[in-house]
């Protein structure tokens, strides 16, 4: 009987480890936003430079200095930032149909406003990939995120 309680406390005590790891790891996995902002649908970042307002004042705009935007090649991600201090910048990239890992660098300050990184996506088996890639900032203690999609590979 003693045996059955020992093995029960220990499956207990590994239930409850489990569920605080998870919930230590939720805001690296998925990223806590006090406020999100949609840019113009009509925007490609295949083809040029999206910004959007930000509801506070100021504007963020994302650019990738490669176009057509590589799979497994080194790439530069450059987010401009005016009317407004952030205190972090990252970029999320998340595959839409496929989960294709973490992907989130931050992006540090090359000039007043201007933050950068060098990023690498990797491919998709399948030659076409549709991607979400989020802006993440931290601006006056407020977590803002704005999301844009864009497609990657062969379209044939």
């Amino acid at each position: 009987m003693n045996k059955k309680l020992l093995i029960d406390a220990i499956g207990f005590l590994l239930i409850a480890l489990v569920v605080v790891i998870g919930y230590k790891l939720s805001p690296i996995l998925l990223p806590k936003a006090d406020v999100s902002v949609f840019p113009d649908a009509s925007c490609d970042l295949q083809r040029e430079a999206c910004s959007v307002a930000l509801p506070s004042g100021g504007r963020v705009e994302l650019s990738m200095a490669t176009r057509p935007i590589p799979m497994v090649k080194p790439f530069r991600v450059e987010v401009k930032v005016t009317g407004a201090e952030a205190k972090l910048v990252e970029v999320d990239f998340t595959g839409i149909d496929m989960n294709m890992g973490l992907n989130r660098p931050v992006l540090h300050q090359q000039s007043d406003g201007v933050y950068a990184a060098e990023v690498t996506l990797p491919v998709c088996i399948t030659g076409l990939m549709d991607w979400q890639v989020t802006v993440l900032l931290e601006i006056a203690s407020q977590h803002i995120a704005i999301p844009y999609r864009f497609s990657s590979g062969r379209h044939d």
